[in-house]
């Protein structure tokens, strides 16, 4: 009992406060990429992609699968480095094929069809992909050694490791580009104008089936940057991507879904309601629900979100259509 007492005390600690912050942020920050996907999807089409989280999924195990090919287990940084970098191409390169095979096979033929076709079809892509890596690659659970190691200190016994660092800078720098992309380029402005009338942005001289591929191909090099940095500090298997995918659905929701920056807010916070809740469910009952709370915390803030701003904290600047 005087364990338990001296845990639960320790967990309300300023030190362990801060501590699960960094972890809820980070962790929030690979939410916030393959979120970026699905209302990058939502905002062009009004389509809920539910086999983008499949998509994350096959880039773990293109990242397992090319990290396997070299000793990285103590390397030095000068191999570690060049060795991940080509992973993250390897997986934002096959996971971009992946997104416009599943848009060009499963979703281009539905697209004027009633929105339930679309919607049963993602499903049966996402069990697909999850069956095939099963059945042809492996079924058994992937982790990565650690590649990255240290950490910095910051105050007292919390600090941030350097694996968390890359994932925050990549997440936001992710997010900026992506920025850019949609509001100073051709293809951006492309996109916006499908996403505001699709008829009219035709009759402009607007490539639909070319904008809506392209959407596809980034959001689906996103997940793949994605699943990298998922690699560095977690494990992979065939149904990761579908826990993964509706984390980073209920961040789009979160945030507004159809907005850039609403999903990266919303990823943030649900790894951080993530991360606060597990702790602080750990600390009343002295470690036994650890882990096991843990995604009731991130859908509970999903309902309450939907009840109270079911449009999102930043509200969706897409038009809606009938």
């Amino acid at each position: 009992m005087q364990n338990c007492l001296n845990l639960l005390g320790s967990g309300l600690t300023p030190e362990g406060i801060l501590q699960q912050l960094i972890n809820g942020v980070t962790l929030g920050s690979i939410y916030a990429l393959i979120a970026l996907g699905y209302s990058m999807v939502y905002g062009v089409l009004e389509l809920i992609n539910f086999a983008h989280g499949d998509v994350f999924m096959i880039g773990t195990f293109v990242v397992i699968g090319v990290t396997d090919r070299f000793a990285l287990a103590g390397a030095s940084l000068a191999l570690v480095i060049p060795v991940l970098l080509l992973a993250m191409l390897a997986a934002m390169a096959l996971c971009a094929c992946v997104g416009f095979a599943i848009e060009k096979i499963a979703y281009r033929p539905l697209r004027r069809a009633p929105r339930l076709a679309p919607l049963i079809s993602a499903i049966g892509v996402s069990f697909f992909l999850e069956a095939w890596i099963a059945t042809y690659v492996s079924s058994r659970d992937f982790t990565l050694p650690t590649l990255i190691a240290g950490s910095i200190p910051l105050y007292g016994d919390v600090s941030i490791s350097y694996v968390q660092i890359l994932m925050l800078v990549s997440s936001v720098a992710m997010m900026f580009l992506l920025q850019l992309l949609v509001r100073r380029t051709l293809l951006g402005r492309g996109m916006r104008a499908v996403a505001q009338d699709r008829e009219a942005a035709e009759l402009m001289g607007v490539n639909m089936d070319r904008v809506i591929s392209f959407t596809f191909i980034i959001g689906s090099a996103l997940a793949g940057v994605a699943a990298l940095l998922w690699m560095l500090n977690y494990s992979t298997n065939q149904t990761i991507g579908f826990i993964a995918g509706l984390k980073a659905f209920t961040a789009a929701v979160i945030g507004g879904i159809g907005n850039i920056p609403g999903a990266m807010l919303g990823g943030f916070l649900l790894g951080l309601a993530e991360s606060l809740g597990a702790a602080y469910i750990s600390n009343i009952s002295c470690g036994i629900f650890s882990s096991s709370y843990q995604n009731v915390f991130a859908f509970a803030f999903l309902i309450l979100m939907l009840v109270f701003r079911p449009s999102g904290i930043i509200r969706e600047r897409v038009s809606q259509r009938a």
